[in-house]
């Protein structure tokens, strides 16, 4: 078991970085150290327990993606803690008797007539059996599953039904003059005398969110549920229907108000750590007024805190009633779990995750994922992306052999192509863990083309020339003949890959220009998978023809490719070193002059310079 404690940091003994410790190992002061991962400056701030995790979430439509974040900070710390033998519990409530108060895109008319009553007492849509918030919860407990969170559900309806939160209810509602205070001194808002911090649904008319509370005398409440009130102003709907009568705030009559249910399953649970958005977190915010509303009442401390950032998706934080964002349902359906997790996991808790669904992102996210998955099993990995990885795996990590995520969106949009077997044979023999995943890297694939992409990402073989490729310099053309010129007799990937490569060098054109030309005549793209892949599932007569479609003028050519006398001899004092020998020879072209010279370097590569004069001869 690791020691803790906090070893002296560059930044001297006042740093309040902390480092793990490894028993026994001799380093500076007795001991080799390393900074703790944020799940184990967590654990180390949380004490030795026993601990119980809360977290909770309103299913008052589609649940976003970026309500996972919150899920998997907790499952993170639940993990890290379970692994340092402390006793805990992770507990996830659905807040059921929360009000319908915003509509669900794409839902106003079968919800319209419901604002401002419990999401429990309001039926599903789309003539769905159940209520509003099971319809909601369902799909996302199936991420729990998938994404291997182990969580002890609750649901708001059963303890407010059951009495459990009867007692606290009593308490707050006898100390409704210190929860009053708290409000004015903490967020500087100011309830009347009268204002008791509970909500009851209306007899008359089902709606919580009208209902105002006063007069509680041990065992009854007055209320009323106020015309002057409307939950949805900007729709119109939810207006209180103004009838008043008492009624007994116990046993699912009403609810707490968020702030002080916060208060209520901290004292019942009772909760020791728990999370909050950066929403909620803010100076003064609701974080802020719960915490010193339970001290106010029950003169204890909060729980632990964690507040963390947004999860964004293209920049934009999520929201269900206003369709930003990607549900939780769908991104599972795009990344596997274990991409999921590490994508919530490798980022500190206090700083925000934005992810993007088009191509570059999701290229990224894959690529940086297999690369800590092979740094991993290659032992090459910092203690942090070692924790990140281990926690983003649901099982023991195994080893298998990446598929390359760019290869697989291509090969899954060729319909002529088997995409699997087309994988398969450039990945090898492979073992079960490779199989699967294998077909997991395809699902992803499929999914983003299908659901995700944007038209101009999706890679169509072009059948004809397109149009585009009318843009094309007459450098590019010239090299697309010099590659159909000499593409290798081996028709594989990485022969094709190189023959690109050594044409670009002695065409001469940058190599990202040479790839464009490429991208733009068979994809009619400007990017797209790696070269020689593309090339090598098609045919080799098919990707002769198209290359020498574009015609180019030699003139131009040389103009477009040469050097200035100054640019050559920089680049010449840079590639000195590397250089192992050189030839020339002289072309002309109508008045033009070229003066070609071809360097060979030491590792056997070549390239071309040009250097050109109109009418004189260069030497």
């Amino acid at each position: 078991m690791d020691r803790w404690l906090f070893a002296k940091p560059a930044g001297g003994w006042k740093s309040k970085r902390r480092f793990v410790v490894g028993a026994g190992l001799c380093g500076a002061r007795g001991y080799l150290t390393r900074p703790m991962f944020w799940t184990e400056e967590v654990a180390e701030r949380a004490g030795a327990g026993p601990h119980i995790i809360n977290d909770s979430k309103t299913p008052s439509g589609r649940v976003h993606v970026g309500a996972l974040r919150g899920v998997l900070i907790h499952d993170a710390i639940f993990r890290t803690l379970k692994e340092r033998g402390v006793e805990v519990r992770y507990l996830f409530g659905v807040d059921d008797y929360d009000p319908v108060d915003e509509i669900p895109k794409g839902e106003d008319s079968h919800f319209g007539q419901h604002i401002g009553k419990p999401l429990c007492n309001t039926p599903a849509p789309c003539g769905a059996e159940g209520d509003m918030a099971e319809f909601y919860i369902r799909e996302f407990w199936q991420v729990f599953d998938e994404l291997g969170v182990k969580v002890e559900r609750y649901r708001m309806r059963d303890i407010y039904r059951a009495g459990k939160f009867d007692a606290e209810i009593d308490m707050i509602l006898r100390n409704a003059d210190k929860v009053r205070a708290v409000y004015k001194e903490v967020s500087g808002a100011v309830r009347p005398e009268h204002w008791l911090p509970f909500q009851v649904i209306c007899e008359q008319c089902g709606c919580i969110a009208t209902t105002e509370v006063s007069d509680y005398d041990g065992s009854t409440v007055a209320y009323s549920c106020l015309t002057s009130r409307m939950v949805n102003p900007k729709l119109g709907l939810g207006k209180g229907c103004g009838h008043e009568g008492r009624i007994s705030p116990f046993g699912g009559n009403g609810k707490l108000p968020w702030k002080l249910e916060w208060v209520a399953k901290w004292k019942q649970f009772p909760v020791t750590i728990e999370g909050a958005g950066k929403d909620h977190s803010t100076r003064g915010g609701s974080r802020d007024v719960s915490a010193a509303c339970y001290k106010a009442i029950y003169g204890a401390d909060e729980p632990l805190r964690v507040p963390y950032e947004f999860f964004l998706v293209g920049g934009a934080k999520m929201s269900s009633s206003k369709g930003i964002g990607a549900s939780a349902r769908d991104m599972a359906n795009l990344l596997p779990p274990e991409m999921l997790r590490f994508l919530m996991m490798r980022t500190k808790p206090n700083s925000p995750v934005n992810f993007d669904t088009h191509e570059e992102g999701i290229v990224k996210l894959f690529n940086e994922f297999d690369r800590a998955h092979t740094r991993y099993f290659a032992k090459q990995a910092t203690p942090d992306e070692a924790m990140t990885y281990r926690l983003a795996c649901l099982r023991e990590p195994q080893p298998y052999k990446p598929a390359n995520i760019q290869l697989a969106t291509a090969l899954v949009q060729m319909p002529h192509l088997d995409a699997r077997a087309e994988m398969a044979k450039r990945l090898g023999t492979l073992t079960p863990a490779d199989e699967g995943h294998l077909d997991e890297r395809l699902a992803s694939a499929r999914e983003w083309v299908a659901n995700f992409a944007a038209e101009e990402e999706k890679t169509r073989l072009q059948e004809t020339l397109p149009a585009r490729a009318a843009e094309l310099t007459h450098v590019q053309r010239a090299f697309l003949h010099a590659l159909a010129d000499s593409l290798p007799e081996k028709w594989e990937d990485d022969a094709i890959q190189s023959r690109v490569f050594e044409v670009a060098r002695m065409t001469p054109i940058e190599q990202p220009q040479a790839f464009k030309a490429l991208y733009r005549v068979f994809l009619d793209r400007e990017a797209g998978p790696k070269a020689g892949n593309l090339l090598a599932f098609l045919d080799r007569t098919f990707v002769e023809k198209r290359c020498r479609e574009m015609v180019f003028d030699v003139a131009e050519f040389w103009q477009q490719s040469a050097s200035t006398p100054e640019a050559l001899a920089k680049w010449l004092e840079k590639e000195k070193d590397n250089i192992a020998g050189e030839t020339s020879d002289i072309a002309t072209h109508g008045t033009w002059v070229a003066k070609d010279i071809i360097y060979t370097f030491k590792d056997g590569k070549r390239v071309r310079k040009r250097l050109l004069s109109g009418g004189t001869a260069l030497v």
